[in-house]
């Protein structure tokens, strides 16, 4: 456990101050002596902006037309920010928004930390039996639930049917075929295969999974991410790089992929139904059947995939805790996930929510419900969100020729060693 005293005390005085609040007049912002919700709840939502932000900008709309006297506040915080930007205004008791969209590896640490208020038996958790399994499981911590999971995804690999056409090439089911079908394509039409981002470790993690390998094992307390599969795992994604297979960055990895495959500068990214929408505004997927997804090659031992997604939570000194949790169960509801597939093909966590028809008629979701069925899920620890600080560092070292796939990978399970006290 990495909580303090200092910020467990202030996170409970903030709680035990705005449960006391409740119970004054309407004016305080919960509502409560009406019976009618009101006052303001202030959400910092991590999507993408330009494309998911608007949807989901609209949708905190219609929560406000369904309850007049609530006031969303809402703030696009750039997710690669958020999770320090959270943990710095929760700490300090300040600032800090009511309800916050949570990648599913910060929920356990925020918990963790005292900064979550618990979920069950609230108005924010209905029908929980409806969620999928593993959506469900990230959002606990210590046997209470702390968040309710909002889209779940993987990740598969996206290319451009009108090069693989010209190229003569069929998708790439192994990592050595990727090596062989790059090559096809850069001798037919002068592309690149594949865009590797290297700046982000989560898009490291297949290539481990696909050698066997993990960051971690929770259940023995072992780190894993330098053994021989890892080292292995470094290995290959180096070897992409080196053979001219894939090209990369080591920084601006996101704008840099994106508009590299929107462009048709390469073939082929490794992406996630997140990019979905971005990726349709690109001059080479005007026509939307030119994109083809296909499930992320495998390593020697294996083929999977990271399982991600988003849970929304609410702060535990919120001020107005009866209409944030109203507003989860509404971001969260059957009904609002249908629509948000429908917008951003995102994938809903709520089982009900795949026999409607937006769902059933999305050809994204149909190629990735089964790829998430059996994604890897990460350990559901609260140091989880901090593997991959250390973890990209090697990563971008070992593809821009920095550092060995052995010294890589020492160096991180070192520095995992340091941050998870008592592990092997």
């Amino acid at each position: 456990m990495r909580r303090g005293i200092t910020a467990t005390a202030l996170v409970a005085a903030l709680a035990l101050a705005a449960t006391a609040c409740g119970s004054d007049s309407e004016s305080d912002g919960t509502g409560k002596s009406s019976g009618e919700l009101s006052g303001t709840v202030t959400w910092w939502d991590t999507s993408t902006a330009g494309s998911e932000d608007k949807v989901f900008k609209k949708i905190a709309e219609d929560f406000e037309k369904k309850h007049p006297k609530v006031d969303v506040k809402y703030v696009n915080v750039p997710f690669g920010d958020a999770q320090n930007k959270f943990k710095n205004a929760a700490q300090s008791g300040s600032d800090a928004p009511d309800v916050i969209r949570s990648e599913v590896a910060w929920t356990p640490e925020f918990a963790d930390l005292g900064y979550l208020a618990p979920l069950d038996g609230t108005t924010a958790l209905k029908d929980s039996g409806d969620f999928l399994k593993q959506a469900a499981a990230s959002t606990k911590y210590k046997d209470k639930t702390y968040a309710v999971p909002q889209v779940i995804d993987s990740m598969g690999v996206f290319y451009n049917k009108k090069i693989f056409k010209e190229a003569g090439v069929e998708v790439p089911k192994t990592v050595d075929e990727l090596k062989t079908v790059s090559k096809k394509i850069k001798d037919k039409t002068g592309k690149t295969g594949m865009y590797l981002r290297g700046d982000d470790a989560y898009w490291f993690l297949s290539f481990l999974y696909g050698e066997g390998g993990d960051m971690v094992d929770a259940s023995t307390k072992s780190v894993t991410i330098d053994n021989p599969a890892g080292v292995k795992a470094m290995k290959v994604v180096k070897d992409l790089v080196d053979s001219g297979a894939a090209k990369t960055d080591a920084t601006d990895g996101w704008e840099n992929m994106q508009a590299s495959f929107k462009d048709g500068k390469v073939a082929m990214m490794i992406n996630g139904p997140w990019a979905v929408a971005d990726t349709y505004a690109g001059k080479e997927f005007k026509d939307k059947a030119n994109l083809g997804i296909a499930p992320v090659p495998a390593g020697s031992a294996a083929q999977g995939a990271p399982q991600g997604g988003h849970n929304l939570a609410v702060y535990a000194g919120s001020k107005n805790l009866d209409a944030s949790y109203a507003f989860v169960d509404y971001m969260t509801s059957a009904e609002t996930q249908a629509k948000v597939t429908k917008e951003l093909s995102l994938l809903p966590t709520r089982t009900s929510a795949y026999a409607r028809q937006d769902v059933v008629d999305n050809e994204i979701v149909g190629f990735f419900k089964p790829v998430v069925e059996t994604a890897v899920e990460r350990p559901w620890i609260p140091e989880t969100g901090s593997l991959f600080a250390p973890l990209v560092t090697e990563y971008t070292k070992v593809l821009t020729g920095q550092a060995t796939p052995e010294k890589a990978t020492k160096t991180t399970g070192d520095s995992y060693r340091k941050l998870l006290k008592g592990w092997k």
